[in-house]
């Protein structure tokens, strides 16, 4: 469910294989197959080359390169015969697609297919599934006179879709056609599974979501997104209310939500902004930890109601820091970000969180929790924080642990001060320090740390 309409996805881009039909073991199988019985050495070099062929031209690239069967025309009616064969008897759907395509058919989005496998063999993978009526056509790159290392094949499918560049989205496996689809500023899912070989940095830097299958995905999570539109001109304090088992005080909470510009509750997060009398900009996540009344409750009150599968793979409070950043990025602001109801009760889930807030250093991000407020400090991010100038802070005992090897950090106002001190990961020697002035500050000169004062 959601409640967005101003950034609606009206087209999809859907490659076939290794996207839709879990079938790039298959298509490896029969390049690494001819290799082997032709004596053709299998390297990188030449299975990239092949990948990146449409249907056709691989299969005349076999014949006119390494001299394989009588013809190109052979090859390709072989190789055509035992590809229908595998659709049919062996190559599964991916997992929740069948259940992220009724959304978007559910909404109205327009769909088609681009495939460098020819149209009938991809119409036979569709049949096999049922998935014919979802799609308005199916595109082979060859139709397109070009393919998806170059931009000619996208421009090509978006003007037979005739829907909005800024609103359609391309949903690829292969790292080559992700960063086509990127490059042309066309929002791009890469659909990453283990088992194909794809590096997941690269994919991950070219693509604007990276999901490891469609249990991540949802029409919400595409409404939600939004890029910076440009410079960004002053800041957003957005508060990630998350769902620890042991939450914190209901006048903690009003009182971080009433410093806050926009608040998103992590699913059970919503039965602490409820105890708390607080109304969430958007309620984000699964729904599988509120009980009905709650969610009632904050699925009515709620702005926004982001709503995502139980069988995604990111957490709760994944989705509703990206929820935030999202907004800000539509807003035009940098992101503040604070984080509270999310360490207490377990201490693996506490160490998880940690890890999370410090991936998003960059927005001078905290957890304020009842009996502590922890910083993240960064060199190129927020560097250094004046201590003493918390709220009952002189007296108070504060910590620093440093997040990697090489933190460098320097205190002053503390019992104990520091002068660019080098630490390593997870070092002790700042532990347990005590404010002694309105004026005590530490800086982080180099690294990562997570700066703790206890309340």
């Amino acid at each position: 469910m959601s409640h967005l309409t101003s950034h609606a996805i009206t087209g999809a881009i859907f490659d076939c294989d290794g996207t839709l039909v879990d079938s790039m073991p298959m298509w490896n199988a029969l390049v690494e197959e001819t290799f082997d019985a032709h004596g053709i050495p299998k390297t990188p070099e030449l299975l990239a080359e092949a990948e990146a062929c449409n249907f056709d031209d691989m299969c005349f690239w076999f014949h006119e390169r390494f001299g394989i069967g009588s013809s190109g025309e052979e090859i390709l009616e072989e190789t055509r015969q035992a590809v229908r064969e595998h659709y049919v008897n062996d190559i599964p759907l991916f997992e929740g697609c069948r259940r992220f395509l009724d959304e978007l058919a559910d909404a109205g989005v327009r769909m088609l297919i681009l495939s460098a496998t020819t149209e009938p063999e991809v119409r036979v993978a569709l049949a096999s599934h049922g998935l014919e009526g979802y799609f308005e056509r199916v595109i082979q790159t060859s139709e397109t006179g070009s393919d998806k290392e170059h931009p000619e094949a996208y421009r090509y499918a978006l003007e037979v879709l005739g829907t909005d560049p800024q609103t359609t989205w391309v949903f690829e496996d292969a790292p080559f056609a992700v960063r086509t689809a990127h490059d042309m500023g066309l929002k791009t899912v890469c659909l990453y599974n283990d088992h194909d070989g794809r590096d997941r940095d690269f994919c991950e830097r070219n693509s604007d979501i990276l999901a490891h299958g469609y249990g991540e995905l949802s029409l919400a999570l595409l409404e939600d997104y939004a890029r910076p539109a440009g410079p960004v001109d002053g800041t957003m304090a957005a508060l990630v209310i998350d769902g620890s088992p042991q939450p914190s005080s209901p006048e903690l909470v009003a009182r971080l939500a009433a410093q806050s510009d926009y608040i998103v509750a992590a699913d059970r997060g919503a039965v602490a902004c409820r105890h708390a009398d607080v109304v969430p900009d958007v309620l984000c996540g699964d729904a599988d930890s509120l009980d009905a009344e709650t969610l009632a409750w904050a699925s009515g009150a709620a702005k926004t109601d982001i709503r995502y599968p139980s069988e995604k793979y990111a957490t709760d409070l994944a989705l509703a820091i990206d929820c935030a950043s999202h907004e800000a990025a539509r807003r035009g602001k940098a992101l503040r970000l604070t984080v509270t109801c999310a360490s207490g009760g377990r201490p693996d889930h506490a160490l998880a969180v940690l890890g999370r807030v410090v991936s998003a250093a960059e927005a001078h991000s905290q957890i304020v929790e009842d009996g502590f407020v922890c910083r993240i400090l960064s060199e190129g991010g927020c560097e250094s924080w004046n201590v003493g100038s918390e709220p009952d802070a002189v007296g108070a005992t504060f910590s620093v642990i440093p997040l990697g090897d090489g933190a460098t950090l320097s205190e002053w106002g503390m019992h104990w001060d520091l002068d660019r001190r080098r630490l390593g990961m997870l070092a002790d020697e700042g532990v347990s320090n005590v404010v002694e002035s309105e004026d005590a500050t530490v800086v982080c000169h180099a690294g990562t740390v997570a700066a703790f004062l206890m309340r």
